[in-house]
């Protein structure tokens, strides 16, 4: 990740519409630099690695959602608050259209 200026895929829209594409590429980057483990549940990676997933997602999102989430500084609060917030968005329009 020593690139951060540059994305390596599109940022999380504020619409969340590109949620579950935007979920993949981040997890499948992460777990190919070896950073993958900051994203689960009672991982141990260093505090280091934590902020550089932290710095990674926060500039792989959109600027008002950097704004909303400004005072988050753990890389799994950050990611966990995204996917409570789009995937209960996600099942509410399906819900709708059936």
């Amino acid at each position: 990740m020593s690139n951060l200026s540059k994305l390596y895929f599109e940022a999380l829209q504020i619409s969340g519409n590109n949620y579950l594409i935007w979920a993949v590429d981040a997890k499948m980057y992460l777990v190919a630099e070896g950073n993958g483990d900051a994203i689960k549940e009672g991982n141990t990676t260093s505090d280091q690695q934590k902020a550089k997933v932290f710095i990674f997602l926060h500039h792989h999102i959109n600027d008002a959602l950097k704004n909303e989430y400004l005072t988050l500084k753990d890389a799994l609060v950050l990611w966990n608050k995204l996917k409570e917030r789009y995937l209960f968005h996600l099942k509410l329009k399906r819900m709708k259209r059936k």
